[in-house]
């Protein structure tokens, strides 16, 4: 999954139905909202609630700083 990918538009957190970002080029699916990040293996999305991993404190940091950095690029 690329940061251009049209599909990101359309998917939603499956706890709170908001949006998601990309993490790192096709790694993850992140919701700052609920500090959840989801995986993406072989290009698919893994949205069950279930495959959603709490991220610490510095995690969410580290996954902000990131989605900032990428923001600015833009």
């Amino acid at each position: 999954m690329k940061p251009d990918d049209p599909l990101l538009k359309i998917l939603a957190c499956p706890l709170d139905k908001g949006p998601l970002s990309l993490l790192a080029p096709g790694d993850a699916l992140y919701n700052p909202r609920l500090r959840r990040r989801y995986p993406v293996l072989d290009g698919i999305p893994q949205l069950l609630p279930s495959s959603g991993e709490q991220l610490t404190d510095a995690e969410h940091a580290q996954a902000l700083r990131h989605l900032a950095d990428r923001e600015s690029r833009s």
